[in-house]
């Protein structure tokens, strides 16, 4: 059929469907089809059209259209899929946003019922009331959905006790490829035969299914070429295996788990719970000499019995040296090994859990392997995993083009054969002179190996052909798996038949025949898949691609290396439950386009491929940028660092240099301008903002939300106010000793609109015993980046410097009340200034302190100390701006906040608030800004007693707290001003 007809189709198609369907040549769509195309893994093909389905009806009419038109659906949830899954010119078939809930739990029988969007660790925040858990936990569990987890059989750090997903999958609803449903589930021999002699589509496929399987030849084709019985990570192919197995009953789960979608659309799943584990928990960290000598102590490990046994190499920990925040995890670490085997115990008392521990310990000592073998217990643990996963992030940032590559980090033997398997495997990766890191699931056989290659050149890609084609002849040497955990998809597939044998090939080929003749499932995937080397996310060298930016990307190498940075794993997706900022759009509206994901997909495809002089004058990437909310999430919580909201206020730059700036983009970046003319006439102003009639004219001309209030000006500017105050203190008495002599930042929100703030900062400061200065100083030009008018930010950013680059010191440090405008000289002054101000720009940086940070600070020096404050007793609930989150600054708040001895402080569990400065005003803007404060910040407000205080450093915060409770949100500067004794 002619791509014509089938446009028409999707038009009529999109008439009939409940959820969205994206197809058409509009920018929206466009950028839509484009954020689905990757996913976690290498490869990248835009598909024909997205749908976001609503209910079963519109599965139904689009498995109908899909054999209409010969076209395959593409089931997807959270898109982590390592090896292309979810990757084709077909129909995407987006299952997370609709198909999302928990339907029944049965704390009885043990068991639950969910659709395939359900979050992993959501569906256990939900159990856990019930003393249950859903056992199998990818790294990606805070994101990965069921419906994925069964696609790939996923298992996780403690499978070797908690099993995999088909281990646990109890019954599914499978949409058949003529659409009806039926439901798989383990049969008895009556059941069996109930379905053999069904005069249906269901029918069929048991009686074609069972007569293929029961010839003698097909059985022992499959006995001889599958994994041995005793590895657990076996994921290559159909589970033809598990379906012969005749002390089991039948059950289609066990071939649907691992099939990657490919042989109908899941509905619904019935899944197995475990009880919690016990909650003593302690890691035995075995320090090696030797890769090689960490894999033979795996083995007597597993011997005791571990809950996980785990694996890192020197190459991965030696990215924590010197880290800001993992070299603190480090702790544990004794002398220089190559390698650390984390063997997890647990137990009901800390004694257990150390008798366990000091078995194996002795055992590994008698056999002469490990030279150190320190315990680690109770929280400190999750210490010790970081430095794993930390380890893991960090490598991803390494500078060039060389990087580690997903293509035999999956493949898993016998745990007694991997002393053996790895020593041959890095003969290969020698062989051919690549590097690579060791890591993962030593306890279950499966050591994830990245070798570093470059795919950006055709020796490279070469390479990595090569290297998967002689692992798939080592791994079927060893009678392994080629997939433990991550599937096949269009990056094994073509190797199936080298692992498994052609026989058995032949019989997967006709298992997808029996299921889905037509391809109306995911085509291509396990079987038929086209080349491994084809289609791949990068496919030339960008190293030539110069991208002129008034940011200076260079410690990222360029804006281009930083967007592809990105892998795809897909943190980004995580929800509220989970916690966190990144990424509070994607919170609100469980959208692709709107994670950090896509943004940086987006941007990195067309500063590739844009044929314009200037790569970002393109209405695509404007469409993903403009839910982002800025709130710098990203640029900590994402493992490769990738900052999309530096990103986006250097596009926003060049696109209004293409396409001229909004009139609102220039009246909000003018804030100030505004507020230091309404400053003249405060009353009149303020009389304005609080007409309903004005307001509503004021707001209505600059697009702005009518549910959104306005906010007031003060009386008087601050800087003005200091300024007088500084004359009376210099006319006066003065104390006779300071204790030091700090300078107060007069950001443009608290010079002009909460100046009783930064009156109540001086007072508190002056009271602790500090002198209070000002120096000549502007704005910090937040509002300017905000709206990415980046070149004036600069010229601001470049003056700033040079009025204070001899004033601050540490001696003498710059103090900010507003944590967006003063932590603008820690994060963006560095990368923005003229190269002549680099150095005194990151010299300010240095001293350049939240007021929170610096009161710390003085508490540690000895300086303050509760004596100063009341010791009445009170309960604070901290609401943390995103930019404390983002630089760890939280912790910080905190200490201060519980200075006065009977203070109590509470972290509201939230992420961005959603105002995000101008976004919360803004009409399109402002119901996704008030659905992210509805996630969990303004709930938890209006279930807080009224005597509790309300605790929010950043002005945004408040005003959206105002806005959507009605509460009254303090600054911790008046909290601590209030307890002060006097």
């Amino acid at each position: 059929m002619n791509a014509a007809a089938i446009y028409d189709g999707l038009s009529r198609l999109s008439g009939i469907l409940n959820g969205p369907l994206y197809y058409d040549g509009s920018a929206q769509h466009q950028a839509i089809l484009r954020a689905y195309s990757t996913d976690a893994s290498v490869y990248q093909e835009r598909p024909l059209a997205v749908v976001i389905p609503k209910d079963p009806d519109d599965l139904r009419e689009l498995i109908a259209f899909a054999r209409r038109h010969g076209i395959t659906l593409i089931p997807r949830t959270a898109g982590t899929s390592l090896a292309g899954q979810v990757v084709g010119d077909g129909i995407v078939v987006d299952m997370s946003k609709y198909f999302n809930r928990v339907l029944e739990v049965n704390p009885e029988e043990r068991w639950v019922r969910v659709q395939p969007g359900v979050v992993r660790d959501d569906l256990n925040a939900y159990l856990r009331p019930y003393n249950l858990m859903f056992g199998p936990e990818t790294s990606t569990a805070n994101r990965a959905m069921v419906g994925g987890m069964i696609g790939n059989n996923s298992s996780g750090l403690h499978s070797i006790v908690w099993g995999d997903t088909r281990s646990h999958l109890l019954s599914a609803n499978v949409l058949l490829d003529d659409g009806s449903e039926v439901v798989f589930e383990a049969l008895n021999e009556q059941a069996l035969f109930n379905k053999l002699v069904l005069d249906n589509r269901e029918g069929q496929i048991y009686r074609q299914t069972i007569d293929l399987l029961s010839i003698p030849a097909n059985q022992r084709a499959i006995k001889t070429g599958y994994p041995r019985p005793s590895l657990t990570r076996r994921n290559t192919g159909y589970a033809l295996d598990m379906l012969i197995d005749a002390s089991q009953p039948f059950n289609f789960c066990k071939l649907l788990a691992g099939s990657e979608g490919t042989l109908g659309i899941l509905t619904e799943a019935k899944l197995s719970l475990l009880p919690l584990p016990p909650k003593e928990v302690g890691l035995l960290c075995i320090h090696c000499h030797t890769l090689i000598e960490s894999l033979h102590a795996n083995i007597i490990a597993l011997q005791h019995h571990p809950a996980a046994s785990e694996l890192v190499d020197k190459y991965i920990m030696d990215f924590t040296k010197g880290h800001p925040t993992y070299q603190y995890n480090r702790f544990f670490i004794e002398g220089d090994p190559e390698a650390l085997l984390m063997v997890e115990f647990r137990g009901n008392s800390l004694a257990e859990v150390q008798r366990k521990a000091e078995a194996l310990s002795a055992d590994l000592l008698a056999k002469g392997l490990g030279y150190a073998y320190p315990l680690i217990t109770g929280h400190r643990t999750n210490l010790v995993w970081d430095v794993r996963k930390a380890g893991l992030g960090l490598i991803r940032n390494l500078p060039g083009d060389i990087q580690p590559v997903n293509l035999i980090e999956d493949c898993a033997v016998s745990p007694e054969d991997l002393p053996a398997y790895i020593t041959d495997l890095q003969r290969i990766l020698e062989r051919h002179g690549l590097k690579a890191s060791y890591y993962a699931h030593a306890g279950a056989g499966e050591l994830h190996v990245e070798p570093l290659i470059n795919l950006k050149t055709t020796e490279g890609r070469e390479t990595f052909r090569t290297v998967l084609a002689e692992t798939a002849q080592l791994v079927k040497k060893y009678n392994g798996s080629l997939s433990g955990e991550h599937g096949d998809g269009r990056l094994r597939g073509e190797f199936i038949g080298a692992v498994l044998g052609s026989e058995v090939y032949g019989l997967l080929k006709q298992v997808k025949a029996i299921f889905d003749p037509q391809g109306v499932f995911n085509a291509h995937k396990i079987v038929d898949t086209p080349p491994m080397d084809k289609f791949l996310r990068y496919e030339q060298d960008t190293s030539t691609i110069k991208v002129e930016t008034v940011f200076d990307f260079s410690r990222q190498e360029s804006i281009l290396r930083l967007a592809e940075k990105c892998s795809g794993s897909g943190d980004c997706r995580k929800t509220h439950i989970a916690g966190g900022t990144m990424c509070p759009s994607y919170m609100a509206t469980r959208e692709e386009k709107d994670t950090t994901r896509a943004r940086a997909n987006m941007l990195r495809q067309f500063l590739t491929g844009s044929p314009k002089a200037n790569r970002f004058d393109h209405p695509e990437i404007k469409e993903v940028m403009d839910l982002c909310l800025s709130c710098k999430g990203c640029k900590t919580e994402c493992p490769s660092g990738v900052d999309i909201a530096k990103m986006k206020a250097e596009f926003l730059q060049h696109y209004y240099d293409a396409n001229g700036t909004p009139f609102r983009a220039q009246v909000i970046a003018n804030f100030t301008r505004s507020q230091r003319l309404a400053s003249y006439f405060p009353r009149i102003y303020n009389a304005m903002i609080n007409s309903k009639l004005l307001a509503a004219l004021i707001k209505g001309t600059l697009g702005f939300a009518q549910g959104r209030s306005l906010p007031e000006v003060g009386h008087v500017r601050l800087h003005k106010w200091i300024k007088r105050q500084l004359r009376v203190n210099q006319s006066g008495d003065r104390p006779a000793r300071w204790k030091k002599q700090v300078y107060l930042f007069c950001d443009e929100f608290t010079d002009y609109n909460d100046v009783h703030i930064g009156q109540t900062a001086y007072h508190l400061l002056t009271a602790l015993g500090y002198e209070v200065r000002l120096a000549k100083h502007t704005e910090s030009g937040r509002t300017y980046l905000s709206k990415g008018l980046v070149r004036k930010a600069k010229i601001i950013a470049n003056r700033n410097v040079q009025y204070l680059k001899d004033v601050i010191t540490a001696d003498t440090p710059l103090i900010g009340i507003e944590p967006s405008a003063i932590l603008t000289f820690r994060d963006e002054y560095p990368e923005l200034v003229d190269e002549q101000w680099v150095a005194d720009a990151a010299r300010l940086a240095k001293h350049a302190l939240l007021i929170d940070e610096f009161i710390l600070q003085e508490m540690n020096a000895g300086n303050i100390d509760s004596a100063y404050f009341t010791d009445q007793s009170r309960i604070i609930k901290l609401h943390a701006h995103c930019y404390q989150k983002a630089f760890h600054l939280v912790d910080s708040t905190v200490k201060v906040l519980s200075l006065p001895s009977g203070y109590q402080v509470e972290t509201i569990p939230s992420g961005c608030c959603g105002m995000a400065g101008s976004f919360g005003y803004e009409k399109e803007h402002y119901n996704v800004s008030m659905k992210i404060g509805e996630l969990v910040l303004l709930p938890a407000v209006r279930d807080t007693p009224g005597e509790v205080i309300i605790a929010a450093p950043g002005t945004s915060c408040r005003h959206q707290i105002k806005d959507g409770t009605g509460r009254k949100a303090y600054h911790p500067v008046e909290i601590l001003w209030e307890a002060l004794k006097r």
